[in-house]
């Protein structure tokens, strides 16, 4: 045969439906008889030959003769009638098979796909890849490995060619999640500005300004970038720790190039590359697996599901448009973990292609809520900008009607508006979120942005995955039963030997140790499992079991042992066995060691152990040893039964060992404590109905008086059914990361605030929806950590109960400082309005005002804001979210406050003028300024608590408080007894009893409201009424 032209042209028309029906498998050498195809003769009309002997018949009974079929070129050796070119079929025996030649021109219009490859086929196109080629990571396990490789046009034995990677990454992207660029900082700093408090004081500075009032510029101006700079630098910090929390190794992978293994970053891969994968890997893009040996990844970050998956290589038929990741056996996703065993596979999606990229791009479509503080805060805003045209308007209405100029009265409205706007509010807040997140911080948790620390004192349901928040992920063996009925207790949890056995009550504790370790010996060399520095190669069940032994002081025992022959375990036999000799006995006697479902393991067993001896196995204890299986299973535990014996056969029964993903640490203390506090704690997960119930029960959540509900099932309601049912769901199981993200927005939409907890890929769209996400940074991952609001880096469930309480504290310090701040700022304005109305002489001259105004603002009212956090405040109900700053009680609150200060202030200045002066001497107004401030330091320490006594909560609790009262008292007597001073402020010394006087008389405003509290509490024991605790704290 004439080998000289090798590739000849396909015409247009030509019709290559025959492709489909090569079915060039991996391993199998093409074997073809090309006759059938009618080409040894005459050609098909329209087609014209370009070489005079086309020898299509030769060679057709060797089964290594080959077909190369040429693509369609452009140009070239094509009949000048314009008929499109010829075709050319060519056999040739592989030992003669020449070096590959790659063809120079490209395929017309890049419309040619090339569907299988063969062993030792060569496919010699020059084509490069589109994206119309590419398959989606479902598709592709409905497609054969071959079928594949054929449509991502890569030989697999020697994988795509460097140039050719290069080229498809210009094409399709890097193998990266596009996270959306962040704003640079000096945008972030612009950013605080926005808050609509913020707006107000800048509108009020703007006044100010315009007023020619150049102090009040000044000091609200100075208050805003006081505001603005702390919320920033407190906000930065925990950016750059979360930022420490992300600094992970960049994954590499191992992808076969030009024929060698190369090992280089995860992020060069493309469509078509051949990866291999080991223990311990991270699977570096979604890979369609076509070798797969003992390979069992760990896909619970992204399925829920604990138990690796084991893989496989056949074709999956996919008879549904659901997508179930858990079904799809033999595709590796992007971002799990190899547990055991290894494999080969084609990269079939990568970066935002992938599945782990779909639920990162529907993380970023969603958008994160505003927090409840964030809405309380913007109506407060809105309710003090009316209020303070209200106060204009009052004022103006007053003047005219007294029949004074109204631009005058306009100043002056214009002006106590602007100095009723609490300017030292902002500061307030973000001061108590900024300590509330270093407090937070201190607990290893890190709070991305300030408002959400308040946020978790709104919650009412957390909505928790299970499998590594909940549990720990590690599977742990917790108890342990001896054939001859020794039974014990196993404490620790994870992959190291911290822990204990706890032999129940029996009467020979020597026996039962013995028997136990016994058991354990055949846990521990029956086993491919190996657990370094507390990581843990291999599968997790294996991992439990090599854990016991190591708790049990057996560390090296299957060394003791030579294998001479493995039973590898398989999901029909549901057993694994090793034969063994013992490396120290003289006789080399073989001895068999299996583990595996009591149900397979019992009919190989013919005796059991009991005491020392070897008892026959009758169908009665049969029975027993079921019965033990079956009750540890009902609570929730994987049972391992293990035996050994002289043959497979004839083994010998020896007990069970009950397995299982335990709950963390306090998970059930912390639950129990939620729900206490009015906060219901719903389990979602990807795990199976028994699994997840059997841990629900284990944590106390309810499952008796609630529902369950599966991902299947959530699909078959529209969302009013959903929105129905979901509040009465205790657990959600088979669910995805869709599912999790309706349930979400499922209860948001029925009026909860929710929490989301979660570790997963799978939980990252619900964590960034819900109106606090939370995530575990030890072994969260990085999707998870970008979509969260707050970070436990200690992986501590418990941790959330400390962040509820930090969030219902530093609501009512800043609803306690509202209202003392209200209180004073009202009675300052009627005082002054009053006065102006009344037309007597101002009580307060203009620096006695601006101190006033510093107190307000100042230590004494910004130490509210840091006062501990009452305990019993997790025993209230979350606080209604729809519920204002300014509630009926607070307006209560502060009217009477702000009564008794200014009936207080203007008794005081009448009695003063009562010997004719007019209140315009200096005795006088030094007289109503010191009380005016001395009612101000016993109206803070009353706004300490709105409910209980400041003696039950301890005069010396807040250290800071004391430190501010104690600072302005000192500032009051020197701005009284200091010459200096008196000068500037206009006062005079006032005698001992004129301050035993004020201080008699301003502690009323603390004693009035003592008072108030002790009714009310009284009132609340009596008639058990039903208003919110919040009314009054």
């Amino acid at each position: 045969m004439k080998n000289n032209q090798k590739y000849a042209k396909l015409p247009q028309d030509l019709d290559l439906s025959f492709q489909s029906d090569l079915d060039l498998l991996p391993d199998t050498a093409a074997d073809i008889d090309v006759d059938e195809f009618n080409l040894s003769g005459t050609p098909p009309a329209g087609l014209v030959l370009n070489d005079d002997d086309v020898d299509a018949g030769a060679d057709d009974d060797d089964e290594d003769d080959e077909i190369v079929i040429a693509a369609q070129v452009l140009g070239g050796g094509g009949g000048g009638d314009g008929s499109g070119g010829g075709l050319r079929l060519a056999t040739r025996k592989q030992r003669k098979q020449r070096k590959q030649q790659q063809v120079e021109q490209r395929l017309y219009n890049n419309k040619n796909k090339i569907c299988g490859l063969g062993s030792d086929s060569v496919i010699e196109t020059g084509l490069t890849l589109t994206p119309e080629m590419l398959l989606s990571t479902s598709e592709s396990s409905t497609h054969s490995a071959s079928e594949v490789a054929g449509r991502l046009q890569v030989d697999v034995r020697t994988g795509l060619k460097w140039t050719e990677a290069k080229y498809r990454a210009k094409i399709i992207g890097h193998n990266e999640l596009n996270v959306i660029e962040e704003d640079p900082t000096w945008k972030k700093y612009i950013e605080q500005f926005r808050n609509p408090l913020i707006l107000l004081l800048l509108g009020s500075a703007l006044v100010s300004v315009i007023m020619k009032q150049f102090d009040d510029a000044v000091s609200i101006t100075i208050a805003i970038l006081i505001v603005v700079t702390v919320a920033f630098i407190q906000e930065y910090r925990s950016e750059k720790s979360l930022e420490e929390l992300k600094k992970l190794v960049p994954p590499e992978c191992h992808c076969l190039r030009e024929g060698r293994l190369d090992t280089f970053l995860a992020r060069e891969l493309v469509p078509g590359d051949v990866v291999y994968l080991n223990v311990g890997d991270r699977v570096p893009a979604d890979v369609r697996l076509f070798d797969a040996v003992d390979l069992s990844i760990d896909e619970s970050s992204f399925t829920g599901e604990t138990e690796p998956a084991r893989k496989i290589t056949d074709v999956l038929l996919n008879n549904t448009n659901v997508k179930d990741h858990s079904n799809m056996k033999n595709i590796a996703f992007m971002g799990t973990l190899v547990r055991c065993g290894n494999g080969k596979g084609i990269v079939v999606s990568t970066g935002e292609r992938s599945e782990f990229g779909e639920v990162f791009k529907m993380m970023q479509a969603e958008e994160a809520p505003k927090t409840p503080l964030q809405k309380s805060m913007d109506i407060l805003g809105a309710q003090l900008s009316f209020y303070s045209f209200l106060i204009i308007g009052v004022i103006m209405l007053l003047g005219w009607l007294q029949g004074k100029p109204l631009s005058e009265m306009f100043n002056i409205s214009v002006s106590l508006a602007v100095a009723a706007i609490p300017e030292g509010l902002p500061i307030v807040v973000t001061v108590t979120l900024a300590l509330g997140v270093m407090r937070m911080a201190k607990r290893n948790s890190i709070v991305k942005k300030l408002p959400t620390v308040e946020t978790l004192g709104c919650v009412n349901v957390i909505c928790s995955d299970k499998t590594g928040t909940l549990t720990k992920n590690e599977m742990t063996a917790t108890i342990i039963i001896t054939s001859d009925g020794y039974m014990a207790d196993v404490t620790g949890a994870g992959y190291n030997d911290q822990g204990e056995i706890h032999i129940r009550h029996c009467n020979n504790v020597e026996m039962a140790k013995t028997n136990i370790t016994n058991l354990l010996e055949i846990g521990a060399v029956c086993n491919n499992a190996y657990i370094q520095n507390g990581t843990l190669l291999g599968q997790p069940t294996e991992g439990a079991l090599v854990a016991v032994a190591m708790k049990n002081g057996m560390y090296a025992t299957a060394e003791n042992y030579v294998r001479i022959q493995e039973y590898p375990f398989s999901s029909e036999q549901k057993m694994m066995a090793v034969k063994c000799i013992h490396k120290y006995n003289n006789n080399k006697e073989e001895i068999f060691f299996a583990k595996g479902a009591l149900e397979t393991l019992l009919p190989q067993c013919t005796k059991y152990q009991f005491g020392t001896q070897t008892v026959p196995l009758t169908k009665q204890n049969e029975a027993e040893f079921l019965a033990e299986a079956y009750e540890i299973g009902r609570k929730g535990l994987r049972v391992l039964a293990l035996a050994k014996g002289k043959s497979m056969q004839d083994l010998i029964y020896c007990g069970l060992v009950g397995i299982t993903d335990p709950p963390r640490p306090l998970v059930r203390e912390s639950i129990e404590l939620l729900m206490q506090s009015g906060v219901r704690v719903k389990m979602v997960t990807g795990d199976a109905q028994e699994t997840a119930m059997a841990i629900a029960s284990l944590i106390g959540i309810d499952t008796i008086h609630h529902q369950t509900l599966s991902g299947q099932e959530i699909d078959q309601l529209n969302e009013h059914q959903l929105d129905k049912v979901a509040n009465n769901v205790s657990v959600f199981y088979r669910v995805s990361p869709r599912h999790k993200l309706e349930i979400v927005k499922s209860l948001q939409r029925t009026g909860n605030i929710v929490g989301m907890t979660g570790d997963g890929v799978n939980d990252g769209v619900a964590l960034k929806k819900a109106d606090i996400g939370i995530a575990m940074g030890k072994n969260g991952t990085d999707v998870c950590k970008e979509a969260a609001d707050m970070i436990l880096v200690n992986d501590d469930f418990h941790t959330i109960i400390a962040a509820i309480e930090e969030g219902k504290g530093i609501f009512y310090n800043i609803r306690n400082f509202v209202r003392f701040q209200l209180s004073t700022s009202i009675a300052a304005l009627a005082l002054i309005a009053l006065a102006t109305l009344m037309d007597i002489a101002n009580p307060l001259n203009a620096m006695q005002i601006l101190w006033i105004n510093i107190i307000m603002d100042g230590p004494p009212a910004q130490s509210l804001g840091v006062e501990p956090v009452d305990h019993d405040v997790l025993k209230q109900k979350p606080r209604n979210v729809k519920q204002p700053m300014i509630t009926k009680s607070v307006v209560v609150n502060v009217l009477l406050s702000a009564s008794i200060i200014v009936l207080g202030t203007l008794w005081v200045f009448q009695r003063e003028m009562a010997d004719g002066t007019l209140g315009k001497t200096k005795r006088d107004t030094t007289m109503t300024f010191t009380c005016f401030v001395f009612f101000d330091m016993f109206n803070a320490l009353s706004c300490r608590s709105q409910t209980k006594s400041v003696f039950t909560i301890g005069l010396t609790t807040n250290r800071m408080f004391l430190l501010a009262v104690a600072f302005s008292i000192i500032g009051q007597m020197l701005v009284v007894y200091f010459p200096p001073l008196q000068m500037v402020f206009q006062t005079e010394a006032l005698t001992a009893y004129d301050i035993l006087f004020l201080v008699t008389l301003t502690s009323s405003v603390l004693v009035v409201s003592e008072i108030k509290k002790w009714f009310e509490r009284s009132l609340e024991r009596k008639m058990y009424s039903t208003r919110s605790e919040l009314d009054f704290v």
